[in-house]
């Protein structure tokens, strides 16, 4: 199963909000309709959201032969959510080849081709590392979802623990929830169960305390953007986490693509971070008027970070522990 892909001319993407209940699937023939998925979190994940970015660079070309329509369209897409740099990373590649449909389509499958093949090799090399740290029977933390939804298939950190788990070198693995919208509940876990990992499911807070209590042999999780100085930007709850791991002794892994790091951002301070407002927290919960602060994301410091794998290289930009 591919989370995204090309099919008949449209952008065909599994709906990730409807999940696990529902298998459904997209199809998206305009810009309007693919930054709209984007933006409700029907396709999500640094990586799968860097394809989504190239094809729907395509679906401008294609929809728009006036020039200006055309990059309007195209700035659309690049700015349907701003944290993740793989979203206008991918947009920004496949449009330097624009006005021709050809060569932009021949481009988006290319990216989308490089996130299949990048996942093999980060799940390789992470798997290493884990049993380097580790040895045998790794207990691991996850947070929010890094399997195949995120990316096109396999994933960024998942795709680690399911090469441990092809190894026999895998225990088990706690995935949080991931609050307020629940991808380590809803998503991350329904991976692992189809995959037939070992699992359960924890409340975020109870990361730490876990970590403390020697449940925990190391957190691995991905990123939707890593600075130049190895920053971590990732899914909010994140930070708490890497806390979690230097007060317990035990490694803070972070995997995702090259494609991901971006030298253009010096450091965490410097990423705009998406609010999405407070309907996402209130809910039914909280008295009627009731505010919120909700950022998507956090950063996590380099310092707090043990090693970074991408699918060209081990990166450690924190000082041993």
């Amino acid at each position: 199963m591919r989370t995204i892909d090309w099919i008949d001319d449209a952008v065909v993407v599994v709906d990730q909000t409807l999940l696990p209940k529902e298998m459904v699937f997209l199809r998206l023939t305009t810009v309007e309709q693919l930054v709209e998925a984007i933006q409700r979190l029907a396709v999500r994940g640094a990586p799968a959201l860097g394809v989504a970015g190239a094809l729907g660079v395509a679906l401008a070309a294609r929809q728009h032969a006036d020039g200006e329509a055309r990059a309007q369209a195209v700035h659309l897409v690049e700015t349907a959510r701003p944290t993740a740099v793989n979203l206008a990373r991918g947009a920004r590649r496949a449009a330097a080849l624009l006005p021709s449909f050809d060569a932009v389509l021949e481009e988006a499958l290319r990216v989308r081709d490089e996130e299949i093949a990048s996942s093999a090799e980060m799940g390789r090399r992470g798997a290493d590392l884990v049993q380097e740290l580790c040895g045998p029977g790794a207990r691991l933390l996850t947070h929010c979802n890094t399997g195949g939804l995120a990316t096109v298939v396999e994933g960024t950190a998942l795709a680690v623990v399911f090469e441990l788990h092809r190894r026999g070198a895998l225990a088990g693995v706690i995935a949080s929830e991931t609050r307020p919208l629940l991808q380590g509940a809803r998503l991350t876990t329904w991976e692992l169960g189809r995959a037939g990992v070992p699992h359960r499911l924890a409340v975020d807070s109870a990361g730490p305390f876990l970590m403390a209590r020697g449940e925990v042999d190391a957190v691995i999780l991905g990123a939707d953007r890593i600075c130049a100085n190895g920053d971590v930007v990732n899914k909010v709850g994140s930070y708490a986490h890497a806390l979690g791991a230097a007060a317990a002794g035990i490694p803070f892994i972070c995997v995702a693509p090259e494609s991901t790091v971006d030298p253009d951002t010096p450091s965490g301070d410097k990423v705009e971070i998406e609010d999405r407002g407070s309907a996402e927290v209130v809910g039914a919960a909280a008295p009627e008027g009731t505010s919120a602060v909700n950022p998507a994301f956090d950063v996590t410091p380099a310092s707090l970070v043990t090693a970074i794998v991408t699918d060209r290289r081990v990166w450690r930009p924190a000082p041993p522990r």
